[in-house]
């Protein structure tokens, strides 16, 4: 069941441990399906030794479908998320360092890069500590998160979010590379420039125009 799908959410986690997101086997990756199903990274597999039979699949309710493994212990948060904003397709979730620490020091990583703006889609808030591997992890993630494509979980990790894999993954890796510049900058103890709303908008904007179509549509 959803075998070429599976391979795309292995590869996306392989793709987390590439970019520096993740170490060993932290965080996941989950795909929810057309038809209702979700694709589940398991718990504590380090990703390089996975294949995509070990990608369960998953009910909304959490019940193992397909898989010989035992699925993510965020499988209730995750399940969660999608319940609450029907309109996300992926979540990945990340310990990725310096959006991470950022969130010890800030409630709101400030939305400077037009980069951060093409994947985040503004400013990324950060949510109050939830004990990881429980529901309260999504619970916090949901409240603090609104119409952007990410969040930091206080003391934790990010949550990004998209229509697809692909919208989620660029959210989390354009958020660190846009952490490290915000890191850079605040180091130097001097303010920062800030983007305005409508620079953000047009970044955006910009952003769902970005990339190939498929050759079915009109160019």
């Amino acid at each position: 069941m959803f075998e070429d799908e599976r391979r795309s959410v292995l590869d996306a986690a392989l793709k987390l441990d590439r970019y520096g997101l993740i170490a060993l086997s932290g965080g996941n990756v989950s795909w929810k399906m057309p038809t209702g199903e979700v694709l589940v990274t398991p718990s504590g597999m380090i990703y390089d030794e996975m294949t995509y039979e070990d990608i369960l699949v998953v009910d909304m309710d959490g019940n193992v479908l397909e898989g010989e493994r035992k699925a993510s212990v965020d499988t209730d948060a995750l399940l969660y998320i999608y319940r609450c904003k029907p309109e996300v397709n992926a979540v990945i979730h990340t310990h990725q360092p310096y959006a991470t620490g950022l969130g010890l020091v800030l409630d709101e990583i400030p939305c400077n890069l037009s980069t951060m703006a093409n994947a985040t889609e503004g400013p990324v808030s950060v949510a109050a500590y939830g004990d990881p591997g429980s529901l309260s992890m999504g619970i916090e993630a949901v409240r603090a998160i609104g119409d952007k494509l990410a969040v930091v979980l206080k003391h934790h990790g990010v949550i990004a979010v998209g229509r697809d894999l692909r919208q989620a993954l660029y959210s989390c890796v354009y958020l660190e590379e846009a952490a490290k510049t915000v890191a850079v900058a605040l180091s130097t103890g001097l303010p920062m420039a800030d983007m305005t709303q409508e620079q953000i908008d047009e970044a955006v904007a910009v952003f769902h125009r970005y990339g190939q179509k498929p050759l079915s549509e009109d160019a």
